[in-house]
């Protein structure tokens, strides 16, 4: 059994393991429990009353977050018609088939996302069973397969995210990191909360979101109020 560290001991100690707490105490506690000695991720998840197994249930999409992410992601655009696009717009890489080929040869993933023009996506097809278990697979669903390379490029820079329901209903994403102000995690905060309000499938009924937590890289988790 891993032993828990005074810090980790000191972070947990702050936080009432039961009691639900105001969005502001929360964004406090969270910055106060931050325990690593790098920035901190701060994350957030939802609890959904939704079954994912049904196809009207299924939650995916992705958000530009109004303060960014504190990250930055290396972009990887597999084009054959907008290559100069790409470029300016200033992908880390960018190319065809030659790079499909390194992915699947030569396990290559130096970068954290991948933009994909329709032309690309019958090709991808080929190593769609090594890009998915990563979350890699571009999709029209969260903007990463799209003719407008350049929008594409410019959300992600700023800080767009992507977020999917799991199997248990569970919606994981971050809003930023420990370093941020109150106030830039509050808005981020809130525009993550809005979006998942605004793609609730309409077959559910009674209450959407049953829980909300917050927390840092390996810090506790802080429940928020719901409403």
């Amino acid at each position: 059994m891993a032993k828990i560290s005074k810090r980790m001991n000191s972070a947990n100690a702050l936080v009432e393991k039961h009691k639900v707490y105001s969005l502001e105490e929360a964004i406090k506690l969270t910055k106060e429990t931050a325990t690593t000695k790098f920035d901190s991720t701060v994350e957030l998840s939802f609890n959904l009353n939704i079954d994912p197994r049904k196809a009207d249930q299924q939650i995916r999409g992705a958000i530009v977050l109004p303060a960014g992410t504190g990250k930055s992601q290396k972009i990887l655009v597999l084009t054959n018609t907008k290559v100069k696009e790409a470029q300016e717009a200033k992908a880390d890489f960018v190319g065809g088939e030659e790079l499909i080929q390194k992915i699947q040869k030569e396990n290559w993933f130096g970068f954290d996302i991948i933009v994909a023009t329709p032309e690309m996506m019958a090709k991808l097809g080929a190593i769609g069973k090594i890009l998915g278990p990563k979350g890699l697979m571009p999709n029209p669903k969260t903007g990463t397969v799209t003719v407008d390379v350049t929008k594409a490029i410019d959300e992600i820079k700023k800080g767009k995210i992507e977020y999917r329901a799991d199997k248990e209903g569970n919606i994981h994403t971050i809003i930023g990191k420990a370093s941020f102000t109150p106030e830039q995690l509050i808005q981020n905060y809130e525009a993550m909360k809005a979006e998942i309000r605004r793609v609730k499938p309409q077959t559910v009924k009674g209450d959407y979101i049953i829980n909300i937590s917050l927390s840092t890289t390996m810090g506790p988790g802080i429940k928020v109020e719901t409403n």
